[in-house]
């Protein structure tokens, strides 16, 4: 060592060849440095892998027989024992090919049969002098008064009417022509008052009177329930005016709304049960009378009516009712259980039972569907075994067959999709001769 200007002896110059000690920091940052090496290569291989798999083949649509297309994508075919079916509860169904039967539900509302609704208007000018039904809601019958009526041109008609059966006496004795003339006048004196709407006590009173009265009674032409009343004592009554709208109520009609997808399985004729919150546990059976021939474009709903009998009066205008009845397609088809398709979002899967005890996932094609069934288009064959409940865990078994099975493509991952009774195999990563490497030392296995 050679001195220096100022004493202290020359420190030699540090060789880059000479080994560093290794600190605790630095063999962590080596660690790491390698970890994320490991994990991009895996990464890499993964992508690589998944880009090489061959895509599915889409089939044929076909309302009959179909032809089994191959598993789909990202499911697996798997393997459980007879323990684990009953341990998840797993059940089978037939693929059955057959009529579908559909239990439809749907809100109607009680209306009053227009058929056996009756408007009650006067055909001449006048006043309402006195009125004997005087509330909306009042039940009244055949012949019942409703109104005391005084016309001026009703009291002229009647004198018309008088004059002319006059004439007719005048002219018994006189020449057949003058005869037939008077009578023609008669005849037509009196088919006003009858066009009119006169009754016919009045006309009788009339005639055997000889004068016209002050006012006339009219009187209800049915029976029924009063819904809509519109005059009152000394009103000015117009020709053509409605006073009262006189409903029968012994049948009425219950107008439900039918979702525009369901209107297929309504019929003319139908026949339906129904239902209603103010009469618990009574149901009422009647026949759809008529469909609407225009359907609503904001609720996409048709209108449907049914005519139901009303003893008693229980049923009454307005009340809310449900319309449950059974339509049966008119065609055959393939369905499976509700329960036996699982919805991916993306797809739909059954989980078909093969020969040899397997599940194998497959796509299927969804008709309409019942409460408890649902039409496969394609995708099954008629009498093949789906899985009928479970599903979702045979799923997540087949998703997990698949996740494991596309591991084993990776460097050093070995593994095979887990049947009955299998594990999964994990081989060691092979010695890649970093194992001397600060920091990296590999545990031995245990014996």
């Amino acid at each position: 060592m050679t001195p220096t200007l100022s004493g202290q002896p020359e420190r030699p110059e540090a060789s880059p060849f000479e080994s560093r000690p290794t600190t605790r920091g630095r063999r962590i940052r080596t660690l790491i440095v390698w970890a994320i090496a490991i994990v991009g290569a895996i990464v890499a291989v993964v992508v690589v892998t998944r880009r090489s798999q061959p895509k599915p083949v889409a089939t044929g649509h076909n309302h009959g027989t179909t032809t089994a297309p191959a598993a789909p994508s990202g499911a697996m075919t798997v393997t459980l024992g007879e323990r684990d079916q009953e341990r998840i509860g797993v059940t089978f169904a037939p693929v059955v090919q057959g009529p579908l039967e559909r239990n439809l539900r749907i809100v109607g509302q009680v209306t009053v049969d227009e058929t056996r609704l009756t408007t009650v208007s006067p055909r001449f000018d006048g006043w309402a002098e006195r009125v004997y039904v005087d509330f909306t809601g009042k039940a009244v019958r055949k012949g019942e008064p409703l109104l005391d009526f005084y016309s001026p041109m009703l009291i002229t008609a009647e004198q018309e009417y008088l004059l002319a059966r006059r004439l007719e006496q005048d002219v018994a004795r006189g020449t057949p022509e003058a005869r037939q003339s008077a009578a023609d006048v008669v005849a037509a004196a009196r088919r006003r008052l009858v066009e009119w709407q006169v009754p016919e006590a009045e006309l009788r009173r009339l005639e055997q009177s000889g004068a016209p009265s002050h006012s006339v009674t009219l009187e209800s032409r049915t029976g029924g329930v009063v819904v809509e009343k519109n005059v009152f004592p000394g009103q000015r009554v117009m020709a053509g005016d409605a006073l009262y709208r006189i409903a029968d109520l012994g049948t009425v009609w219950l107008d439900g709304e039918v979702f525009e997808r369901d209107l297929p399985a309504v019929g003319v004729g139908q026949t339906v049960t129904a239902e209603f919150q103010a009469l618990p546990g009574q149901e009422r059976r009647g026949r759809i009378a008529y469909i609407y021939p225009t359907l609503n474009p904001e609720t996409r709903t048709a209108r449907v009516r049914v005519a139901l009998a009303n003893p008693g009066m229980e049923l009454k205008p307005g009340m809310f009712g449900t319309i449950r009845f059974t339509a049966v397609s008119t065609k055959t088809t393939l369905s499976v259980p509700r329960s036996a398709v699982f919805a991916t979002g993306q797809r739909n899967l059954v989980f078909v039972r093969r020969p040899d005890g397997r599940f194998t996932p497959r796509d299927v094609t969804l008709g309409i569907a019942t409460d408890d069934r649902m039409e496969i288009l394609n995708g099954l064959s008629e009498g093949e075994t789906v899985v009928a409940s479970g599903t979702f865990l045979v799923d997540a078994e087949s998703n997990l067959a698949t996740l494991m099975g596309g591991m084993g493509n990776m460097p050093g991952m070995d593994v095979t999709a887990p049947g009955a009774g299998d594990t999964a195999k994990v081989t060691p990563l092979p010695d890649t001769g970093m194992a001397g490497m600060p920091g990296m030392e590999t545990p031995k296995p245990k014996e």
